[in-house]
């Protein structure tokens, strides 16, 4: 996991409801076979990374389809986009595949990965993520979730999904 000497612990949170899912699940359709019933809207994370190696942690509502190229204006990417490897999103969010979440980034130091948070997820009620493993799901209000990461000294921006073709990713 990153080290971060001299971290303030004690955000605030209002989960508004926590489970337990005995099943391991890294892609959406498996997860959602698993926890489709929990209320609330499920997301689904990238870790990418651009031609210059800057990396990018995208939440994204469980349907959403992304088409990589028409992506990378709206995040700012520059050449190429792609997912990043297993080892730096371990070392970078210390999080493993499959456990992605927007709240790995607390344990990145502030700035060293770009936050971007689907603009329709913060117009919904509830939102589901995984609490850094993926056999647990953890249904917060989205302005909770943002408040969390500015109050950690991230980033967080809101970005809508550019037009056109686009794959399930």
């Amino acid at each position: 996991m990153p080290d971060r000497p001299g971290r303030r612990v004690g955000w605030t949170l209002k989960p508004c409801h926590t489970s337990f899912r005995p099943r391991r699940s890294s892609r959406v359709e498996a997860m959602m076979a698993a926890c489709g019933d929990i209320a609330g809207t499920h997301t689904k994370n990238l870790f990418l990374r651009d031609g210059k190696r800057t990396t990018f942690l995208v939440t994204l509502r469980h349907d959403a389809a992304v088409d990589l190229k028409a992506f990378r204006p709206v995040l700012g990417a520059r050449g190429g986009l792609s997912f990043a490897s297993a080892e730096a999103l371990r070392e970078q969010l210390g999080v493993e595949s499959g456990a992605v979440s927007p709240l790995a980034a607390l344990n990145a130091a502030p700035g060293s990965v770009r936050i971007f948070l689907e603009d329709r997820l913060l117009d919904d009620a509830r939102i589901n993520v995984h609490p850094l493993v993926n056999t647990r799901t953890l249904t917060l209000a989205p302005a909770d979730l943002v408040a969390v990461l500015r109050d950690d000294g991230h980033e967080v921006t809101s970005f809508a999904l550019p037009e056109g073709p686009a794959e399930e990713v």
